[in-house]
C-alpha cells in the first residue's frame, strides 16, 4: 500500500468540481467546527471562502500560537550542485537550459558551511539538481558527514531515492527530506517533465512512503503553485498529508507553498494565485491541521512574508542563495535555480520576526530529546 492507491481513487475533475461547488453555508460550517476534515478543507480553499479571510486568519493565528508558541524556525538552503539529468519546463537547472554547471568539491562545501554557520544557522537544507551519476549516493556519502559535523539538523531536497538509500543517509545524519510532487495531475506532470528519471510520476509520488519506512524524522510535501489549477492541487497535497499522518504517525510533516518564480526557460503559470489567495491557502491548511509545519521561502516578497508570518507560518528561510557557492564566493547569478524575491540580510529578517512579537529559533528539534 502506498499513496498511489489513494491517488488513483481520487478523480481530478470531480475534486475540482466539488471545490467550486462549495457555498457560504459550507464555509461557515467549516469555520464553526473544532476539527475539520478534507471536505471542510475544500470549502476553506474555495472561492466561497474568500470573503471570510479575516475570520480564517484570526482562527489560524490562534491555532498556530497555541501549538507552536511565539516561535518561528529559520533554515537556509545550501545548493551543492546545479547539475541535472532531467528536462523540466519550470526549473532553471533543467538540462536543456544553457547555463554554467557547477558541483561543489568537499573543500568548497566546508567553506559554504563556515559562511552559513557565521550567519547563525543550525538548520540546513541541502539542494541539488537531480543527477544520479554525478550527484548521487557516492557524492552524498562524502558530503553529509562534512556538513553534519557543523549543523544539528540536516535536511535534503534532491532526487527521489530508494528506501535503503534513505536509511543509509539517516545513519550519516540525515534528519528531513523535502520532496514536492510539483503537480498531482498526471497529464500536466507529463507536459512539464520531458526527459530523465523525473518523468516517473508514480515513483516520485511514492517517495514519502519510502522516507517514512526508512525512519526519516520529517517529510516535506507540496505542489508547485502555478503548474495546474492551484485549489485542486492543494487539495491533493492535503489528502496526501492526511494519508501520511494516518499511516506513519511517528513522522513529522511540513508543507511548503512555492509559487512559480522567474527562471531560465521562462514558463508562465497556468494558474495565477494572488497574494490574498495564498493567505487563504495558508490559513486553510492550518485550520485543517494544527500540528503540521508550514514553511515559506524567499520566493515571496519581504512585505508578504512579514505580514503573513503570524497567521500560520512556523518555518522560513532567510538570506538564501540559490546557486552553488553562493555564500562563500558570492556566487554567480547565471547558476541560479530561480530568482528569489526576499533579498534581505538574515539579521534584517530576524528583526522583522522579532518586531512582530515572535522569537527566532535557529535549529530544528534535536533528535536527542525525542527519546
Amino acid at each position: 500500500m502506498s499513496f498511489v492507491e489513494v491517488w488513483q481513487q481520487l478523480d481530478w475533475d470531480a475534486v475540482k468540481l466539488s471545490i467550486y461547488s462549495k457555498d457560504t453555508a459550507d464555509v461557515e460550517r467549516a469555520l464553526r467546527k473544532p476539527k475539520r476534515d478534507l471536505e471542510d478543507f475544500k470549502a476553506l480553499i474555495s472561492p466561497a471562502a474568500e470573503p471570510y479571510l479575516e475570520q480564517m486568519a484570526r482562527q489560524s493565528a490562534a491555532l498556530t500560537r497555541q501549538r507552536f508558541g511565539q516561535t518561528v524556525s529559520f533554515y537556509v538552503p545550501l545548493y551543492l550542485s546545479n547539475l541535472c539529468a532531467n528536462a523540466c519546463t519550470y526549473c532553471g537547472f533543467s538540462m536543456e537550459n544553457r547555463i554554467r554547471r557547477r558541483t561543489l568539491a568537499m573543500d568548497e562545501v566546508e567553506r559554504e558551511c563556515d559562511a552559513i554557520k557565521s550567519m547563525g544557522f543550525d538548520n540546513i537544507l541541502l539542494v541539488t539538481g537531480e543527477h544520479e551519476r554525478k550527484v548521487g549516493m557516492d557524492y552524498f556519502r562524502q558530503a553529509l558527514p562534512v556538513i553534519k559535523s557543523q549543523f544539528s539538523y540536516l535536511a535534503m531536497e534532491v532526487q527521489p531515492l530508494d528506501q535503503d538509500e534513505y536509511a543509509e543517509l539517516k545513519s550519516l545524519g540525515l534528519d528531513a527530506v523535502m520532496v514536492y510532487q510539483e503537480t498531482y495531475s498526471a497529464p500536466t506532470y507529463a507536459q512539464h517533465h520531458l526527459r530523465g528519471n523525473k518523468m516517473d510520476f508514480a515513483y516520485r509520488l511514492e517517495t514519502p512512503d519510502r522516507l517514512a519506512r526508512a525512519g526519516i524524522d520529517k517529510i516535506g510535501i507540496g505542489a508547485l503553485i502555478g503548474l495546474e489549477e492551484w485549489r485542486t492541487d492543494s487539495f491533493f497535497v492535503a489528502a496526501h498529508l492526511a494519508y501520511l499522518e494516518r499511516t506513519y504517525w511517528q513522522t513529522r510533516y511540513s508543507i511548503s507553498f512555492p509559487r512559480l518564480r522567474p527562471c531560465e526557460g521562462g514558463l508562465q503559470p497556468k494558474s495565477v494565485m494572488s497574494d490574498r489567495q495564498l493567505v487563504q491557502l495558508i490559513c486553510a491548511y492550518r485550520l485543517l491541521n494544527p500540528e503540521v509545519e508550514l514553511s515559506l521561502s524567499t520566493r515571496e516578497s519581504p512585505q508578504f512574508r512579514d505580514n503573513v508570518l503570524p497567521l500560520g507560518i512556523t518555518t522560513m528561510s532567510a538570506g538564501s542563495k540559490t546557486q552553488p557557492g553562493g555564500y562563500a564566493d558570492g556566487g554567480e547569478p547565471e547558476l541560479e535555480q530561480f530568482a528569489i524575491s526576499d533579498e534581505r540580510a538574515v539579521a534584517e529578517v530576524a528583526e522583522a520576526v522579532r518586531s512582530r512579537g515572535l522569537e527566532v529559533v535557529w535549529k530544528d528539534w534535536d533528535r536527542a530529546y525525542s527519546g
